[in-house]
């Protein structure tokens, strides 16, 4: 398997002399998609209804669950990344921390995942689930990454909003109240002008 994942690698990863379009296109991917996640987010919440905002927190708690497992799999498996072994082509640089599986691809896909399985966020969720694929490509490319770290992001976000979505009851429910009024008394300007939902 090892050796499967190093020769995907290989063929994935930029050469030596790389396309500079290519390695802007990967860098924009690899380090600021991510942050569509908390702007599909904030935007749900912020034009909303409560049922909206409610998935939201949940697509918020699979994301963050996909996080901490993620993390707890790298401390319990330290799995380096290509350019610690000395593999391929590093393009960006990279805390030398275990590479599986992917932090930023879990994240995303988790909230993808979350927002899929509820037909008010579906074509979000599906947007988000599709720009995964080009951001894993992007982090092999950029050569922080393996395909496996890929594979096994994807198994952990797809869990991570499968357990949300069973528990969203008493997972959703006590915060939501709360975090409602936390959000009033922050934006009741904004509110009073009809600028976001109550």
């Amino acid at each position: 398997m090892n050796n499967f994942n190093n020769t995907l690698f290989l063929l994935i990863n930029a050469s030596a002399k790389p396309n500079l379009f290519l390695v802007w296109a990967a860098k924009i991917l690899a380090d600021d998609a991510i942050w569509l996640v908390p702007l599909a987010l904030t935007a749900g919440w912020l034009r909303g209804s409560e049922a909206t905002r409610k998935l939201m927190l949940e697509g918020a708690a699979s994301g963050a669950a996909g996080l901490l497992v993620a993390q707890l799999i790298g401390l319990v498996w330290q799995h380096p990344r290509p350019f610690m072994i000395g593999l391929g082509h590093p393009l960006i640089p990279h805390a030398a921390d275990s590479s599986f599986p992917s932090d930023h691809l879990t994240l995303l896909w988790a909230v993808a995942f979350s927002f899929l399985a509820h037909q008010r966020t579906r074509l979000v969720g599906l947007a988000l689930a599709l720009l995964g694929l080009p951001v894993a490509w992007a982090r092999i490319y950029l050569g922080v990454h393996f395909p496996l770290d890929m594979v096994g992001a994807a198994a952990v976000a797809a869990l991570c909003a499968w357990l949300c979505l069973r528990h969203a009851r008493w997972l959703v429910e006590p915060v939501f109240q709360e975090a409602s009024a936390i959000y009033r008394r922050l934006f009741a300007p904004l509110i009073r002008h009809g600028w976001i939902s109550k």
